[in-house]
């Protein structure tokens, strides 16, 4: 596991407050590899999931720092989103 995810990891089970996800959502971050949010938290895998995001390194790290609103970013092009819209709408809430 690399540094930028690992990074992603802590910083997700973080921002959930040590509380797991109703669902399973995959974070495809490009060329670094993938993050799984479930009911367990974050955790680095590639499991299929209900939802997948993917996004650049920087475009990931803007959404997690607050810096990047995600809906904006997939308005945009810069989050690209498959499978279920509802879940990957409650994660904004976790995002944020």
């Amino acid at each position: 596991m690399n540094d930028v995810i690992t990074e992603a990891v802590v910083a997700l089970n973080e921002k959930m407050g040590g509380s797991g996800f109703d669902g399973s959502a995959k974070f495809v971050i490009k060329d670094e590899g993938a993050i799984i949010i479930d009911e367990d938290g974050a955790r680095a895998g590639d499991d299929d999931t209900d939802v997948t995001l993917t996004a650049s390194t920087e475009t990931f790290k803007a959404i997690l720092d607050g810096e990047q609103n995600p809906t904006a970013a997939f308005m945009t092009g810069k989050l690209k989103i498959d499978g279920n819209m509802g879940l990957a709408m409650k994660l904004s809430g976790v995002l944020s």
